[in-house]
């Protein structure tokens, strides 16, 4: 079934949510993920460590659910891991990543980025 397809019928917030989940999930060939470095320097001290915090941390963003009936964009989120909130925030983009995105439903002309950061970043 092609996306086109899964999204008929849907309202614009279920079709954003819908795509921000995507883009969670990392199955949005053109989604951005980027994790901040005070994220990554809150639990890595070498880049070894580094990556297998990301690693571990990007597992759990991808683990996260919403409660049933959210009714939300699905565009931020909260985890816990190695006892400090973390958070994510997925921003629409246009398709040079230089503004908001024009129709953050249209994949043809929108760019997901999520945004991996701890409170010090907010």
């Amino acid at each position: 079934m092609s996306l086109a397809t899964a999204i008929a019928g849907m309202s614009e917030r279920e079709i954003i949510a819908s795509l921000n989940d995507r883009c969670r999930h990392g199955l949005d060939r053109t989604g951005r993920i980027v994790i901040t470095r005070t994220c990554l320097g809150t639990f890595a001290d070498n880049t070894m460590a580094e990556l297998v915090a990301q690693a571990q941390i990007l597992a759990e963003v991808r683990k996260f659910t919403y409660p049933e009936g959210d009714r939300t964009e699905r565009d931020r989120g909260q985890i816990e891991y190695g006892g400090t909130t973390v958070y994510f925030q997925i921003d629409a983009y246009d398709a040079d990543l230089k503004w908001g995105s024009p129709d953050p439903t249209d994949v043809s002309v929108t760019r997901r980025v999520m945004t991996i950061m701890v409170r010090e970043d907010l």
